[in-house]
């Protein structure tokens, strides 16, 4: 073997990890506190129109869901188009300026929202959407700043888990306040208070987050590169990219969210989803073929990649449509008001906590991420199953109390799961690319699901109007007379088997879900062997090229020190530091605390090695001295 790759050692042997993020340890409170806002802020700003929705039937005179559903739909839409866009726009021009950019968006569109009137239905599910595209801007960017802050170990785990945590406990308390000030004062206020909230965000953020400069450098940074990967390519946006995917991915939700109020025979609804589909083969093409930078590294992606987004997809689609129609359930067909039903609810915040927590323990102890994503669908498919089969008058205490206990565990054990499993399938300078590819998925599932299951709830609810002798509407036809606020034992049952067929719907797909995570998870356990295997085959090989780099590094210690000594002298000392070289080897300790160790049978052959080879040197310096 060359002399050069005797002394030149692995890469990642010789740059030690930072230990610290330099920021005093108030500082990391605040800080990590102010970034798990955005996930917590952007769950209680969907809530702000699922919670009371009721008091904005009443306020703009709807009578179907179609048009309460939009203003849910239209919020989570933003949110999944424009995250992976806002996360490029963060890589380019600092993550820090994008955040604040985002809150400062995001309280704008809140205030904005809070001015519509009862006759600005259409203008004010406009102003959700645009309202939708400051977590967009925010999330990403949030999780880059952890990322980049926070060096890899418990600390940057425990962050993530707060911030995951943070979804259910944002999406419990969004929801209570939003009832509470709706009932008591105006639901115009839920969006001023969340406007001036947002505003000091900007502020806070300011002074909080230190800016790229004054960060410390992150643990790749300080890796040894060959000189040609050292200064990286300057980072620069996909405009076409972005335009043909954010027109593909709005173009296919509107038309999935207005088919319900509609009808799918009305001519736009076909030509905006096969338009809709055409910017997306669009967008693959230019990603694939074009993009030097693209927004989603479709060359790197494979098969894996499509299975992970496929229960993400399912499974939170599943999701939203369990969320929206449990509040129908409570408020409209069980008359509870909306702060009551804001509080059955409540308790996804501690099961959300305790579940972001497990997913860290799990992890730690080494569950494959295949069977924690196998889990989360699993909770998926039995929460929405519970609903689907709750008896009207069953006690909140069975059915519906089991359900919300499980929903957060398939919250917070898919979304870590699926960002680890994707991150797999990405180089390391798009690893944060993972985080946001997920969240992507998982809110525009959201809005697709409902978008499916309003179609599906219309005809259940007109089939079954029909069986009860409902009479329809003068005019479209396509929805029965009675209002939302029109109440009889006869139309409570043709709401409640309309609202089934679509939770049905949401059980179908969490069904789906299991069943490619079961695959998939069957599929990775060989894969997890085997990688296994090479693992420890990989570790034996870098033992051993450590090994022989303290051989040749104390053949030239032997070499210089006789050369410079001659003599008697330090004899002792270069036999104790010869076994204490060797022994130093021998369990892989180098002065620092993240070098591996060794283990079993390599361990043992690598100091017998080393071992024999100093008892030489130590043997041939001795003589030199008796002959000096």
């Amino acid at each position: 073997m060359a002399q050069s790759k005797i002394i030149a050692p692995p890469a990642r042997l010789l740059p030690q990890q930072r230990k610290h993020t330099g920021l005093s340890s108030v500082h990391e409170v605040v800080f990590v506190f102010v970034l798990c806002l955005a996930q917590f802020l952007s769950l209680a700003a969907m809530n702000q129109t699922v919670a009371p929705m009721l008091i904005l039937a009443k306020y703009f005179d709807i009578h179907d869901y179609g048009n309460l559903s939009w203003f849910s739909a239209a919020y989570s839409m933003t949110v999944g188009t424009f995250i992976l866009p806002a996360g490029r726009l963060g890589d380019i021009h600092g993550h820090k300026l994008v955040l604040m950019i985002g809150w400062a968006w995001f309280s704008l569109w809140s205030l904005v929202s809070g001015f519509c009137g009862p006759s600005n239905l259409i203008w004010f599910s406009t102003c959700r959407a645009f309202q939708g595209m400051g977590p967009a801007l925010v999330i990403p960017n949030a999780i880059a700043i952890i990322g980049r802050t926070f060096p890899i170990g418990l600390k940057r785990n425990i962050a993530f888990a707060y911030f995951g945590a943070s979804g259910p406990t944002g999406a419990a308390v969004g929801a209570i306040l939003a009832s509470l000030v709706a009932e008591n004062l105006s639901w115009h206020w839920c969006f001023w208070f969340l406007a001036m909230t947002c505003a000091m965000l900007v502020a806070v953020s300011w002074f909080v987050i230190p800016w790229p400069s004054e960060s410390p450098a992150s643990p790749e940074r300080a890796t040894i590169k060959p000189e040609s990967e050292q200064i990286p390519a300057k980072p620069t946006f996909d405009h076409l990219g972005a335009l043909t995917g954010v027109t593909g991915l709005i173009l296919i939700n509107f038309a999935l969210n207005q088919a319900p109020l509609v009808g799918w025979m009305t001519p736009y609804i076909p030509a905006l989803l096969l338009l809709g589909l055409l910017s997306l083969l669009a967008f693959v093409w230019v990603e694939l073929c074009f993009a030097q930078q693209p927004i989603v590294p479709l060359r790197g992606l494979q098969c894996h990649a499509a299975f992970v987004l496929a229960i993400v997809f399912t499974g939170w689609s599943s999701h939203g449509i369990w969320v929206y129609y449990l509040y129908i359930f409570l408020e409209h067909l069980r008359g509870h008001s909306a702060l009551l039903t804001s509080l059955e609810t409540s308790p996804v915040a501690l099961t959300g906590i305790f579940f972001a927590f497990l997913t860290v323990y799990l992890l730690r102890r080494g569950v494959a991420v295949s069977l924690i994503m196998l889990i989360s669908c699993f909770f998926f498919f039995l929460g929405s199953l519970l609903v689907v089969l709750t008896p009207l008058h069953q006690t909140y205490w069975a059915n519906t109390f089991f359900a919300i206990l499980l929903m957060p565990g398939a919250m917070n054990l898919s979304f870590p799961a699926a960002t680890i499993l994707l991150s797999e399938q990405l180089p390391r300078e798009k690893q944060g690319m993972a985080a946001s590819l997920v969240a992507t998925v998982v809110n525009y599932s959201i809005s697709c699901g409902l978008g499916l299951a309003g179609s599906i709830h219309k005809r259940a609810l007109l089939r079954a109007g029909d069986r009860a002798g409902v009479e329809r509407s003068k005019g479209n036809g396509r929805k029965p007379v009675p209002a939302l606020s029109e109440s009889s034992e006869v139309l409570v049952g043709v709401r409640l088997e309309g609202m089934r067929m679509a939770v049905w719907f949401g059980v179908g797909l969490g069904a789906l879900g299991v069943l490619v995570a079961g695959g998939f998870w069957l599929r990775e356990n060989p894969r997890r062997r085997r990688r296994r295997r090479e693992g420890g085959k990989e570790q034996q090989r870098e033992q051993q090229q450590r090994g022989q780099m303290q051989m040749e590094l104390g053949r030239q210690n032997l070499e210089r020190g006789l050369a410079r000594r001659g003599g008697k002298g330090g004899n002792q000392s270069w036999k104790g530091w010869a076994g204490t070289t060797a022994t130093t080897a021998t369990t892989g300790t180098t002065g620092s605390e993240d070098s591996g160790v060794v283990e079993g049978e390599t361990g043992l052959r690598i100091y017998e090695e080393i071992k024999s080879v100093f008892y030489s040197a130590y043997v041939g310096l001795e003589r030199t001295s008796r002959v000096g």
